[in-house]
């Protein structure tokens, strides 16, 4: 069993990495499943999962559904390869259990604070998000407003900045566009809408906890439908960054 400072996908992706440099395996070679991986680590297939894709990205496996992971080349010996140790980039699931913790809070605050005017623009908003959906483009520009309008709607600086730091995580990582290659089908983000009205209803409310609970339900269908959508051959798939929803422990 791992101990947890070595829990990171950060910190597997490179252990993956030093056994490619070390030949444990060759080019040509299939990679353990993610669950033996998870078992032998110690960590969960969400850990091994970002691994995996931190991996992909340097080219170093092939990722074949229904088939297995593929080694496709060894790491390189060099300055540059070195550099490659200190890897900020945020993995997909780590960045979706962050905005749950953080967003459900923004919300619930927005819903004390929400005007009439601040009801009105998430509306026109959700109205874009609908438009662009039907026209059939992949833009999450109006998807990135609405969240970002609602830590405004609070009028605390630090959270509408700590929003669009988020944003900025999830529009920059090359872990989450890896993640995207493998979804091909788009039509699933029509289910945020239904998501996103449930939000603006509480908020129109001023129902702070029905507000808070909308929002962390958001985040938790995103996950499970991207969980659902990357790995559809494997229904045991062990995705689950809470084992409890803590928006609901003690109610």
């Amino acid at each position: 069993m791992m101990n947890d400072e070595l829990r990171s996908y950060k910190k597997i992706g490179l252990l993956l990495k030093a056994r490619l440099e070390q030949g444990t395996y060759a080019i040509g070679d299939k990679l353990p499943t993610e669950r033996e991986l998870a078992e032998e680590l110690g960590v969960s297939r969400t850990v091994i999962r970002e691994a995996l894709i931190m991996l992909e990205l340097e080219n170093l496996i092939d990722i074949r559904k229904g088939s297995g992971v593929y080694v496709i080349n060894l790491p390189l010996h060099s300055a540059a390869n070195d550099e490659k140790k200190d890897f900020v980039d945020i993995g997909p699931f780590e960045l979706l259990q962050a905005r749950q913790l953080l967003e459900s809070s923004i919300a619930e605050f927005a819903a004390i604070q929400a005007t009439k005017k601040d009801v009105e623009k998430l509306k026109n908003i959700l109205n874009r998000e609908k438009e662009t959906l039907a026209d059939g483009k992949e833009d999450y520009v109006a998807d990135e407003d609405f969240h970002c309008m609602i830590a405004e709607i609070t009028q605390n600086e630090v959270l509408i900045r700590m929003q669009r730091e988020l944003w900025l995580y999830r529009n920059n990582s090359d872990m989450w566009k890896g993640l995207h290659q493998h979804i091909p089908d788009q039509s699933y983000r029509f289910l945020w809408l239904q998501d996103h009205e449930n939000i603006i209803s509480a908020i129109q409310r001023k129902d702070p906890a029905s507000a808070r609970k909308a929002m962390w339900q958001h985040l938790e269908n995103v996950k499970e439908k991207l969980f659902e959508l990357s790995d559809v051959n494997d229904p045991d798939f062990d995705g689950y960054l809470f084992s409890i929803n803590p928006i609901t422990v003690g109610i």
